[in-house]
C-alpha cells in the first residue's frame, strides 16, 4: 500500500471517530477497510458501535479480527470475549479470559463462578438504576438487590454487563468499580410485587422486611433506601452531602420492594406483621417473570 492509500485511510477513520450518528461512522470505516483491511483499531472501533448496539454477531466478527491483527490489545480482548459470552460461544469466552490471565480454564462448558459482589448500572442510558449483583463470569453477574419496577429487571435476572468501570460504591468501606449493563443474558425466577404499608418507623419496616426475608421472599425498603444521584455522582464516587439532600422523608407510608419465592408465604409474613390493623395498604405484582424465564438470549 501507498503512502496515499494509508492516508485516506486515516483520515477516513479519524473522521468516523468524529460522527455521533452511527450508521455513518460504520459506513466511513467500512471504506477505510476497504483501503486497508489490516486496520485493527478500525475493526476495534466497529466492535465497539456494534456492542453498544447489541448487534454480537458482527460485533464479534470485527473484534475478533482485531485481535488477530493486534493480539495483545486489551481492549479488543476484553469486547471479544464480551460478545462471545453474548453468543454463549464458551470456549473462544474461555481462551480469551486465559489469554488476558484470568484464572478460567479452556473447554465449552459456560462459566459459573464467584467473582464476588459488583455493582451494575441497569439503564446507563435513562433511569441509570444502580443494584448489587454477584459475578459469575468477568463480565455476567446475577441481581441480589429487588431492582425498581420501572427498571424492568428482577431479582434474579443474570446480566451482561460491561468491562470498564463507569463510577464506584462503596459498601462496608471497601470502594466497588460499577459496571454498565448491555443486556440481559437470563432472566431471572423471581418476579416482583410492590407492598405499601402505613408503619411506625424505619425500625418498623426493618422488622418487616426481616420477616419477610425469613419467609423466602427478600424484601428491600424503596423508600428510605433509594438513593437519587446526580449523574456526576452517580458515575463518580457518590459523596454524603448530595445523599441526604435528595433523600425523601417518609411520611408513614412506605412502598417495599418484594422478590419471593413464595407468594403464599410473603403474604402470611405481611399478615403476620399487620397482627390485623390494616397497616398493608397494598400488595401487588408489578413485574411479572416473563414466560421464558430460563434461556432467555440477550
Amino acid at each position: 500500500m501507498n503512502k496515499a492509500d494509508r492516508r485516506r485511510a486515516d483520515t477516513l477513520h479519524e473522521r468516523a471517530g468524529e460522527l455521533d450518528d452511527d450508521a455513518q461512522a460504520l459506513a466511513m470505516y467500512r471504506q477505510a477497510l476497504e483501503i486497508d483491511p489490516r486496520r485493527a483499531d478500525t475493526h476495534y472501533n466497529m466492535g465497539l458501535i456494534y456492542k453498544y448496539q447489541g448487534r454480537w454477531q458482527e460485533s464479534f466478527d470485527h473484534n475478533r479480527q482485531a485481535v488477530a491483527l493486534d493480539p495483545n490489545d486489551e481492549a479488543s480482548n476484553w469486547n471479544l470475549a464480551i460478545a462471545a459470552t453474548a453468543l454463549r460461544d464458551w470456549r473462544t469466552a474461555r481462551e480469551v479470559w486465559n489469554r488476558l490471565g484470568l484464572a478460567i480454564r479452556k473447554g465449552e462448558a459456560p462459566i459459573e463462578d464467584d467473582f464476588g459482589i459488583t455493582p451494575v448500572r441497569l439503564d446507563p442510558d435513562d433511569r441509570g438504576e444502580v443494584v448489587w449483583a454477584r459475578r459469575i463470569d468477568p463480565v455476567r453477574a446475577r441481581i441480589e438487590n429487588v431492582p425498581l419496577p420501572e427498571s424492568g429487571f428482577r431479582r434474579g435476572d443474570v446480566v451482561l454487563h460491561d468491562g470498564a468501570a463507569v463510577g464506584h460504591r462503596v459498601s462496608g468501606g471497601k470502594s466497588y468499580p460499577v459496571f454498565n449493563v448491555l443486556a440481559l443474558f437470563e432472566a431471572g425466577p423471581y418476579a416482583t410485587w410492590l407492598a405499601e404499608v402505613s408503619a411506625d418507623g424505619v425500625a418498623d419496616v426493618k422488622a418487616l422486611c426481616d420477616a419477610l426475608d425469613a419467609a423466602g421472599a427478600a424484601a428491600e425498603d424503596w423508600t428510605t433506601n433509594v438513593r437519587t444521584l446526580c449523574k456526576q455522582c452517580s458515575e463518580g464516587t457518590p459523596h454524603d452531602v448530595h445523599d441526604r439532600r435528595l433523600v425523601a422523608e417518609p411520611d408513614g407510608r412506605y412502598r417495599l420492594g418484594i422478590a419471593p419465592a413464595d407468594v403464599a408465604a410473603a403474604k402470611k409474613a405481611l399478615h403476620a406483621w399487620d397482627a390485623g390493623r390494616g397497616r398493608v395498604l397494598g400488595f401487588d405484582c408489578v413485574v411479572p417473570v416473563p414466560a421464558k424465564a430460563h434461556g432467555a438470549g440477550a
